[in-house]
């Protein structure tokens, strides 16, 4: 399902007041990250991610990577923050329009 614009903005607002929980650095993308992101997006369904000054990659390429990897969408990026969206398969939270 993709995001119409109206639903991006709702969860933009929402993850504004949210701080990253994953940190990506030197090392970039590893399976133990995805993973663990994964987990993170089916407990929360909306999860910030701060890419660190230390990495060479390109934050946007890594959202859609991880978006691919953990069948998310990417709701922004702004800057070095991504911000990804999945509704939780058990519990869903959020309430999309």
């Amino acid at each position: 399902m993709e995001l119409t614009s109206k639903q991006r903005s709702h969860l933009r607002g929402m993850a504004s007041t949210i701080n990253p929980i994953f940190q990506i650095g030197k090392a970039s993308l590893t399976p133990e990250i995805i993973s663990a992101v994964d987990d993170a997006i089916e407990k929360r369904e909306l999860i910030k991610i701060s890419v660190l000054k230390n990495c060479a990659d390109d934050p946007r390429e890594l959202g859609e990577m991880i978006a691919e990897r953990t069948h998310a969408q990417v709701v922004a990026v702004t800057g070095k923050k991504i911000v990804l969206y999945r509704k939780s398969k058990k519990h869903p939270k959020i309430e999309l329009l």
